[in-house]
C-alpha cells in the first residue's frame, strides 16, 4: 500500500451512528490505550484553536520539551495534523497503521476523525511526547480528542455559531458543547464573551475549575514580545497561550520565544506576486471573517465555500469591501454556480483573474472562504512562487 492509497481509504471513512467518543475509545482500547502515555493542552473554541496550538507549539519547542502537537485541518499534506518534535508523522507510520485498522473488525465503524486522533496519540507514544497540544475537530464534549485522561490545562478561545447543526442549533448549544469537555478541577483559559462565557462559568463552578477569562490588563494574559501571527484578531490567541504557558510553569524566555516563532500557515498568509499582495486565509465562518475584513480597507476577492457553512453570513462581511469578487470551487463537494458570479471553476484561473483587477488599482487580492481553498492555492503558489515575509 502506498501513502496515497493509506491518505485515500483515512479520507473515504465516514463515521456511522452519533457523535461520540465510543469509537475512537475502541481503537485506542486495542492499540494499548497510547493516549495514557502523555499529558495535554485541550484547545477548543470557534475560531482560533489552531493559532494557539502554533504558539503552544513553538513554546514546547523553545523549552526543549519532548512535544506533539495534533491539529485540523491540513492544508497540503495529511501529516501536517500530527507533529511532534521530531517532525511529522512518517509516512510509512500512516500506512502502517491503515493496514492495521483495515485488518480489524468493528463494531461500529470509526469515522475518518476517530482513526486521525488515534493515529495521532499512537504517534505520540512512540515518539516519547510529555506534553501535547491538542485542537478538538467539531465541538467539545462529544468530540473523539475528548478521550484525553491526562489534561493539564483547557484553552476555550472563543464560542461562536459555526456547525450549528452538529452542536445544538444556537449559539447557547455550542457553548454547552465545547464547556461540556472542561475536566473537573482542571484549569481554564478562555476568551470567550457573552452567552459562551456565561456558560463556561457555570460549566467551570460545576466542575471546579479554576477559571481565568482574558484580561489584556492582567500579568497571566500579557505579551512580552509582539506576537509572530499578523492580524488584530491573533493577539487574543497569543494572550491566552501566553497564559496557559503561565499556567503550566513554562520560563518567560520560552513563552516568549514561542510567541515569536509560531508559524502558522494559511491565516492571513501573504504572498507577493509580480508585485501584488496576495492574502490566503481560512475564515470560514461569519466571526473569523468579520475579523479578517477589519484588516483591509478594500480588496479583489477570490471566495470558495462549503454548503454546511453559513456562507450568507460570512459574505456580509467580506463582500462590502471587495472592489470585485471571483467566486470558484473551494474543493471537492464544495459550492459551485450557486455562490454567484463570475464562478470560475479552477481556484487557479479565479486568482489569476483577481490578479489582472488589482494589478490596474494596486489592491490587494484577498482568497478566503475556506482552508481547502486555501491549501489548493498555497500548493500552487509554493510550487511556483515563494512566500515573501512582509
Amino acid at each position: 500500500m502506498t501513502y496515497r492509497e493509506a491518505t485515500g481509504w483515512l479520507f473515504a471513512q465516514r463515521r456511522q451512528g452519533a457523535r461520540g467518543t465510543g469509537r475512537v475509545r475502541t481503537l485506542l482500547e486495542r492499540l494499548g490505550h497510547p493516549e495514557e502515555g502523555f499529558a495535554a493542552v485541550h484547545v477548543l473554541g470557534t475560531n482560533g484553536k489552531g493559532s494557539v496550538v502554533a504558539y503552544l507549539e513553538a513554546a514546547f519547542r523553545a523549552a526543549g520539551l519532548p512535544y506533539g502537537a495534533y491539529t485540523s485541518p491540513h492544508l497540503l499534506d495529511f501529516r501536517e495534523r500530527i507533529r511532534t518534535h521530531q517532525g511529522l508523522i512518517p509516512e510509512e507510520e500512516v500506512v502502517r497503521f491503515v493496514a492495521w485498522a483495515q485488518g480489524q473488525s468493528w463494531p461500529e465503524p470509526p469515522g475518518f476523525f476517530d482513526l486521525a486522533t488515534a493515529l495521532a496519540f499512537g504517534h505520540f507514544r512512540e515518539r516519547g511526547v510529555a506534553l501535547a497540544a491538542v485542537e478538538a475537530g467539531v465541538g467539545g464534549e462529544k468530540d473523539a480528542t475528548n478521550i484525553l485522561p491526562r489534561v493539564a490545562l483547557t484553552v476555550l478561545t472563543h464560542v461562536g455559531e459555526d456547525h450549528l447543526e452538529a452542536l445544538g442549533g444556537s449559539l447557547e448549544g455550542v457553548a454547552w458543547e465545547k464547556a461540556g469537555a472542561f475536566r473537573p478541577g482542571v484549569p481554564v483559559v478562555t476568551g470567550a464573551e457573552g452567552v459562551g462565557l456565561r456558560v463556561a462559568r457555570q460549566v467551570a463552578a460545576a466542575r471546579g475549575c479554576p477559571l481565568h477569562v482574558l484580561d489584556p490588563e492582567a500579568p497571566l494574559f500579557a505579551l512580552p514580545v509582539a506576537p509572530a501571527l499578523k492580524g488584530a484578531f491573533q493577539e487574543p490567541n497569543a494572550r491566552l497561550a501566553a497564559a496557559a504557558l503561565r499556567l503550566l510553569g513554562f520560563p518567560e524566555e520560552a513563552i516568549a520565544r514561542g510567541l515569536r516563532e509560531a508559524r502558522h500557515p494559511g491565516r492571513l498568509e501573504r504572498f507577493l506576486i509580480e508585485g501584488v499582495e496576495v492574502y490566503l486565509d481560512g475564515a470560514h465562518n461569519p466571526p473569523a471573517a468579520q475579523a479578517l475584513a477589519r484588516e483591509f480597507p478594500a480588496y479583489h476577492l477570490v471566495f470558495g465555500a462549503f454548503p454546511r457553512k453559513d456562507v450568507r453570513g460570512v459574505l456580509a462581511h467580506l463582500l462590502p469591501k471587495a472592489k470585485s469578487v471571483r467566486y470558484t470551487r473551494a474543493g471537492e463537494g464544495a459550492m459551485g454556480e450557486e455562490l454567484g458570479e463570475p464562478f470560475l471553476e479552477a481556484p487557479l484561473e479565479a486568482l489569476q483573474h483577481a490578479l489582472e483587477a488589482a494589478r490596474a488599482d494596486g489592491l490587494p487580492v484577498l482568497a478566503t472562504g475556506s482552508l481547502y481553498l486555501v491549501g489548493a492555492l498555497r500548493e500552487r503558489l509554493l510550487r511556483n512562487l515563494p512566500a515573501e515575509e512582509p
